[in-house]
């Protein structure tokens, strides 16, 4: 076995080159990141036994002589006595700063804190009626929630043997020079036995992704645009964290009679122009049923009356808007020559006219 092609170097290679290469394939195969994979442990350990062979003075230029590697037999002779120096769990690659970093992270350091989950956002439509009244919305919110598998966790809750690192142990012995540290095995974390393996379903993330219906209540008085919050109901947050929340936007049909200012309701109502003339008491529609209007006497198109607190509910919980009726003149279609007669006498009376600094007279045009 060629060393210089385990750590994927070339004959001569420096001390920097060996510890580079050694840095980026430890990573790449340390069962920490391949839990139960035997051929990465493998990997790991060949990685391992080609480092410290390489980047001892001695032994490497033992090796470029053409002696072979000692990877299988004891370990160095450090002239200390009443320390197990055998290679079983023996980490010689490791270095100073790896090993108080460990110490360090174990005593003091602390976990990445858990992610919120996301926050998610949908539309809603709602008709002019429902958005009046208020409303109970079924949708469906496709979002990421906790794997039901492996409740979160991320890993199977089964068992496979003895850890491949330290062999059951739970401990892995670091040897550098004539010191040896004992530390946790991280493979394991301890306990000796193997890690549970990734849980297949959510692939390790302890989430999985659903579609589930919701009931939404919507308050009475909701406008187009407006957004309703619903806590909780976003994607599920990673390891234990809260959940995001979910964010409504409305959109309201337009209606065929009412439009709608903010909490007031405008509508526009045909009169007569007897009606008009002489004043009456009409219906008009309002969002809650007709309402009854007195129209004076002498109302001219285009005049608006405020009906008081018969527009839209506030979903603010305030008072209720106002119904904003306009009038618009309307001739009833002349059937028959009395009509006509009438209409002619009521011109012949009032002969002033009604448009104020209107220009002299000019050719007669038909109005199209």
């Amino acid at each position: 076995m060629d060393l210089f092609i385990v750590l994927g170097l070339r004959q001569g290679a420096t001390e920097s080159d060996i510890k580079r290469a050694y840095r980026r394939l430890a990573r790449r195969f340390h069962p920490d990141i391949n839990p139960g994979d035997r051929e990465a442990a493998v990997r790991f350990r060949e990685i391992v036994d080609a480092y410290e062979t390489l980047i001892d003075p001695d032994r490497r230029s033992r090796y470029e002589a053409g002696h072979p590697a000692d990877v299988q037999g004891a370990s160095p002779a450090t002239g200390f006595e009443g320390f197990d120096f055998s290679r079983r769990g023996v980490d010689h690659g490791v270095t100073f700063g790896d090993l108080f970093a460990e110490v360090l992270t174990e005593r003091g350091g602390r976990r990445m804190p858990a992610e919120r989950g996301a926050d998610l956002h949908q539309e809603v439509t709602l008709s002019f009626d429902e958005a009046f009244r208020g409303t109970t919305r079924a949708i469906t919110v496709t979002r990421r929630e906790v794997c039901r598998t492996c409740a979160g966790s991320g890993r199977s809750a089964a068992s496979t043997g003895a850890c491949v690192l330290c062999q059951g142990a739970g401990t892995i012995r670091s040897a550098r020079g004539h010191m040896v540290f004992t530390r946790r095995c991280t493979a394991c974390g301890g306990s000796g036995q193997q890690r549970p393996r990734v849980c297949e379903p959510c692939s390790g993330s302890g989430l999985d992704v659903r579609a589930d219906a919701i009931g939404v209540n919507m308050p009475a008085g909701v406008a187009d645009g407006d957004t309703v919050r619903l806590e909780g109901k976003g994607n599920a947050g990673a390891r234990g964290a809260a959940s995001g929340d979910l964010y409504l936007l409305v959109r309201v049909e337009p209606h065929p009679v009412f439009t709608r200012d903010r909490d007031d309701v405008h509508t526009v109502v045909d009169v007569g122009i007897h009606e008009a003339a002489l004043g009456a008491r009409i219906a008009v529609p309002a969002p809650d049923g007709e309402v009854r209007l007195r129209v004076p006497p002498g109302t001219q198109s285009g005049q608006r009356f405020r009906l008081r607190e018969r527009g839209m509910p506030s979903p603010r919980g305030s008072q209720r808007g106002d119904l904003i009726v306009e009038i618009r003149l309307r001739l009833p279609a002349l059937l028959d020559e009395r009509s006509k007669e009438l209409l002619r006498e009521f011109g012949r009376i009032n002969a002033e006219s009604v448009r104020q600094g209107s220009p002299p007279p000019a050719d007669d045009v038909d109005g199209r």
